[in-house]
């Protein structure tokens, strides 16, 4: 079958002085690229990797995060990507759950102090660990005691076959956030990774002159399929931008002439607020993921830029893509569309039994996108995926022509005084007021109903609302049991890396306000 290494290689052969990777004043053809994911995999079966070992990466979005990415793949090996701003408890805890052979670690981010930390302690265990530092100058050979990427690569030989990889052989491992407790490794293999590519180069219309803006995390599972996997399966070109400014995202739209912009609505949001005087008419598509995209954006993005937005659907668990809008059927904001092609969606009610068109109900998936597992986690498994079916924890509605919504988690679920209420309706409601940038709601307990709602509130610049206004206005919008109590507002929200806005840390804010009462 085809590999993701195979997909590089391809394109080597067939389109060697294609551009394939583009980073500030870092140019990279598919030949070059390929040259150096053949030195890292030699590299690797050096020293002594082989097929089915895990190797991890911790890497902003810089050239070395896509070459060490694919020459992991030609050595047979496992990705196992680390998101940057994990800390040493953290670092410790992935390397030890994959049990990686090898590390990969950035100068440039807080995690090499943290990944050098993580490796002392993780080397006092059973089993050693190498690591390669990837420096910003090419002429360093070491850093801090550790071996430079320039010094593993120097003596590597610059060709390398990719070693044949069957469809279920794990390919990455990607970790969950943890929201539910300890990060959990999804194990995505070969057939999972390379077939949601292909559908996301089907959904996108690629083609090898698309230039695909790629500030999405490459750690992440949303910008390593539909950004970079993608791309190399179309022979595309990839901009990388190491952190997300708006400013600097349409600057490198109008440079580079992109074509093709993927990001979480958190981004979106930002870029309806940048002044903007820069063509930007050569980017024909835009698509969104990560979490649920307000209507109120899309709408205002949209007559910004003359641009559509296509918002899907999808988790680490199904390698992400599991629904999407299409380009070639009605787009209904608010909808996430319909499945993939090859991907089978039911809503479920408690009992695990279907619900009824326009019911609510959660989201079970079902198709070549889900994962062979959690690592190591036999009995998490066993809850998760049930007769082939993912049980997702998000809850959703089909309307009559089969396009899906997602109402909110199931974990976000809100209950007050015995009414459901969920988060992201009020949100979206919030989000129409014209003093409102950004906005998230939460339940906080409360003794009388059990929980009650709180909503954390970033006004756009120059605003004047106050928090009683909005409280006010917020009250005369909703149902008695749905408008929140308490309004608070706030300069910034916490985010992941990823974009999403953490609403664990705003609980875990709450939990020990009230513990130290």
């Amino acid at each position: 079958m085809m590999s993701l290494a195979a997909a590089l290689q391809r394109n080597a052969s067939c389109k060697p002085d294609k551009v394939a990777i583009i980073c500030g004043d870092t140019h990279i053809t598919y030949a070059e690229f390929d040259v150096l994911a053949s030195k890292v995999a030699n590299g690797l079966i050096a020293k002594g990797v082989l097929p089915g070992d895990k190797v991890a990466l911790s890497c902003p979005n810089l050239p070395f995060f896509p070459i060490i990415y694919y020459g992991i793949q030609k050595a047979g090996a496992v990705v196992v990507p680390l998101n940057v701003l994990l800390k040493e408890r953290e670092i410790k805890y992935h390397l030890e759950d994959s049990r990686a052979k090898f590390f990969f670690c950035f100068e440039g981010t807080d995690v090499l102090p943290m990944g050098e930390a993580g490796i002392a302690a993780f080397n006092q265990v059973d089993h050693c660990l190498d690591m390669v530092v990837m420096t910003a100058d090419q002429n360093q050979h070491s850093f801090n005691g550790q071996p430079s990427f320039s010094a593993f690569i120097k003596e590597c030989d610059p060709q390398c076959d990719y070693l044949p990889r069957r469809a279920d052989d794990t390919a990455v491992i990607l970790y969950t956030s943890g929201t539910t407790g300890l990060p959990k490794g999804a194990e995505l293999t070969q057939g999972n990774m390379v077939c949601n590519a292909l559908v996301s180069e089907n959904l996108m219309a690629a083609q090898a002159d698309d230039v695909q803006l790629v500030t999405l995390p490459l750690f992440h599972s949303f910008g390593q399929t539909v950004n970079m996997n993608a791309s190399v399966f179309a022979g595309a070109t990839m901009v990388l931008v190491p952190r997300f400014e708006p400013a600097t995202v349409l600057e490198m739209i109008a440079e580079h002439k992109v074509t093709v912009f993927a990001g979480v609505p958190t981004m979106y949001i930002a870029l309806n607020h940048c002044p903007n005087e820069l063509d930007v008419s050569s980017l024909r598509l835009a698509i969104s993921g990560g979490s649920s995209m307000p209507k109120e954006v899309i709408h205002v993005f949209e007559e910004r830029f003359n641009v559509p937005i296509l918002e899907g659907y999808g988790l680490s668990e199904t390698s992400p893509v599991a629904c999407f809008n299409h380009l070639d059927q009605e787009r209904i904001p608010g909808s996430v569309g319909q499945p993939i092609q090859g991907v089978e969606i039911r809503l479920a009610d408690v009992k695990g039994e279907p619900v009824a068109c326009g019911e609510e109900g959660e989201v079970i998936i079902r198709g070549h996108n889900i994962m062979k597992g959690y690592l190591n986690r036999p009995e998490e498994n066993e809850n998760a995926i049930r007769d082939g079916w993912f049980f997702t924890g998000d809850i959703g509605r089909f309307d009559e022509k089969g396009n899906l919504y997602i109402v909110d988690r199931v974990k976000d679920l809100i209950i007050r005084g015995g009414f459901n209420v969920y988060p992201r309706e009020i949100e979206e409601v919030f989000m129409t007021h014209p003093a409102v940038a950004m906005v998230a709601v939460i339940g906080i307990p409360d003794q009388e109903y059990g929980e009650e709602i709180k909503a954390y509130v970033v006004l756009k610049d120059g605003a004047d609302a106050d928090e009683q206004v909005l409280y006010e206005w917020g009250k005369a919008q909703f149902a008695t049991f749905k408008y929140p109590r308490s309004v608070e507002i706030r300069q910034q929200l916490p985010m992941s890396a990823t974009g999403k806005i953490l609403k664990k840390d705003l609980k875990a804010e709450v939990r020990m306000m009230q513990s130290a009462k």
